[in-house]
């Protein structure tokens, strides 16, 4: 197994692309802490994890709470001795709006957790992946963090700073021998781009078929992003195979280009 005796996090782990990538790390030996403010989802996921015989950890948390995030950090450390893999990849949908209509709560609300979630996350586990000589942080981003998203501005603008954060981190902490990437995903199938399809095609007063056809033609591969194919790239960048590569943000879209 690759990831034999190392422990991660997992943010956003109760659905979607949060639980595939806590299932494949646990697959490959990892012991994982998942957090996310659903506990119904999360004793899901940890129910399968275990069954999987892992020691998982499950833990309502809010990544935009400073004090909740510490509590994740030092209940991880607590529980399985060290943290080796970090995985943000909770995540806030945010409204489908012009930004001439968007509030300031929804702008406010997507950036705390996409992005400032994401820095409180990464700095709450450095000391302890300094004090250990290594270490490897995952965020999840979007090919949002890559082009112009009309109608989805904060979701776009958080996914952009995430790219930022990560190639920062990735030279402020390189010499540490940490290793810091992001994940680009395209239109990913499942509850969530499900959500965003209903949200714009009320929006635009199209039929949803349309909308999601939008999405499905501006894909190479004609079709939505698997999200155990996103898991799968999470392990290898946390695995040895990936131990040269740090400071990139890999698209996994189907080709996604608008």
């Amino acid at each position: 197994m690759k990831l034999q005796k190392q422990s991660a996090i997992v943010t956003g782990g109760g659905r979607g692309i949060g639980r595939e990538i806590a299932l494949a790390l646990a697959r490959e030996g990892a012991q994982v802490l998942l957090a996310s403010r659903d506990e119904e989802a999360l004793a899901h996921v940890a129910h399968e994890i275990h069954h999987l015989g892992r020691h998982v950890i499950a833990l309502k948390t809010d990544v935009s709470d400073e004090a909740q995030v510490a509590a994740m950090a030092d209940a991880a450390l607590r529980e399985f001795g060290r943290i080796d893999i970090l995985v943000n990849n909770a995540g806030a949908v945010g409204p489908t709006t012009p930004i001439a209509k968007l509030s300031r709560a929804e702008w406010d609300e997507v950036i705390a957790v996409n992005l400032t979630g994401a820095f409180l996350c990464a700095r709450a586990v450095i000391p302890q992946m300094v004090s250990q000589g290594s270490g490897c942080i995952i965020n999840i981003a979007s090919i949002a963090g890559k082009l112009a998203y009309a109608l989805r501005s904060p979701y776009a603008v958080s996914k952009w700073g995430m790219l930022g954060l990560s190639r920062t981190l990735a030279q402020e902490l390189g010499p540490n021998n940490i290793r810091v990437n992001a994940i680009c995903p395209g239109p990913t199938a499942g509850e969530r781009m499900s959500a965003v399809i209903e949200g714009r095609a009320k929006e635009l007063g199209r039929p949803r078929e349309e909308v999601e056809r939008d999405y499905l033609d501006g894909t190479a591969l004609k079709r939505m992003v698997d999200p155990a194919h996103v898991a799968a790239a999470v392990v290898f960048l946390a695995s040895t195979e990936g131990s040269s590569i740090t400071g990139e943000a890999i698209d996994i879209t189907c080709g996604y280009a608008l």
